[in-house]
């Protein structure tokens, strides 16, 4: 080997020292020696006392114990969600802003709008998936149908008499409504609402007739201020055990439920979401969190990141076509 290569080899094996040795460092500095160190604040597109600020709560107070700092919940409430998401898309990638949101907020707002401020898979990072939750399709107790094809002959043979709740347009228990119609033909007229206690409030006087809805409406299924008629996921609730799923009643491989989870701004070092993720996980795999939360029909879920991550991917795309086929255009 001449002198001139050995002279090049030299310098290539120092530039390859140097740069293993700086790497680790630059790793390191990314990450805060000792994270957290002010409070924490979780951001949550919902108002204070349903079942996704419960749930929220009752991790932030499990992140907070075993972090050794507050964690906050900031409800931001308005626009379908945005308002939270677009701060959390935009707040600093440091570890001390967290977004716990639905598929409503992940999956179906980006869809319902015709541009947002930010982008969801671009600006936010998954950290874990939190809880799946079915809808229950419930009727006004005046709807003669008392199985899931009574009611798809029903709004066939009368069509227009029958109307849906939803809270909102592109919402979660708007879209899962398409889903059903698409796949079965019903033909149920969409009316919107603002919030859950006027849907609720016309479901039961009668005003509309059909709802897909989360456990709220387990009470008055119980005392017969409403039918139930199917549930939307996979298999029957422990809550309801005798009401049979969708696609038991006829629709096969229907499965639509909410689902929720948490994120960060893209940017937030590793591994600040590693320790958040088996944080988490901890709560979630306790038996006094499922025996907690076992009255609002949740199943408790973990994620990785990146399967987090990729739910959103892929549902994405799909509740577009949903939207498209039911004609719904982004506002």
């Amino acid at each position: 080997m001449s002198s001139m290569s050995k002279t090049m080899k030299r310098t290539v094996l120092l530039a390859l020292g140097l740069v293993q040795g700086i790497l680790p460092v630059a790793a390191l500095a990314q990450v805060p020696d000792a994270w957290p160190t002010k409070p924490i604040r979780m951001l949550v597109p919902f108002s204070a006392g349903g079942m996704v600020d419960t749930v929220a709560r009752a991790t932030a107070q499990h992140l907070s114990d075993r972090l050794g700092q507050p964690v906050v919940i900031d409800n931001r409430t308005g626009a379908n969600g945005a308002i939270a998401m677009e701060a959390g898309a935009k707040a600093a990638p440091d570890g001390y802003t967290l977004v716990f949101a639905s598929n409503t907020n992940y999956v179906f707002l980006p869809n319902s709008r015709k541009s947002l401020p930010y982008d969801t898979l671009k600006d936010l990072t998954g950290v874990t998936t939190v809880f799946t939750a079915p809808f229950y399709l419930v009727v006004n107790p005046s709807v003669p149908a008392r199985t899931v094809q009574e009611l798809i002959a029903l709004s066939r043979g009368k069509p227009g008499t029958l109307n849906f709740a939803s809270l909102g347009h592109g919402g979660s228990n708007h879209l899962v409504m398409e889903l059903f119609k698409s796949r079965t033909g019903a033909n149920i007229t969409h009316v919107p609402y603002k919030g859950t206690a006027q849907a609720m409030a016309d479901l039961l006087a009668g005003q509309v007739q059909v709802m897909f809805e989360g456990s709220s409406t387990i009470p008055n299924m119980r005392s017969g201020k409403l039918r139930g008629l199917a549930s939307s996921g996979s298999k029957r609730t422990q809550a309801m055990p005798d009401l049979p799923t969708v696609a038991e009643s006829g629709v096969t491989g229907f499965d639509m439920s909410t689902w929720d989870g948490i994120s960060v701004p893209t940017g937030t070092p590793r591994a600040i979401i590693s320790r958040l993720n088996s944080t988490v996980a901890e709560l979630l795999r306790s038996p006094e969190t499922a025996k907690r939360f076992q009255a609002l029909t949740i199943e408790l879920i973990g994620s990785t990141p990146e399967e987090m991550d990729e739910r959103i991917r892929r549902e994405t795309p799909l509740y577009a076509k949903v939207m498209r086929d039911a004609g719904i255009e982004p506002e």
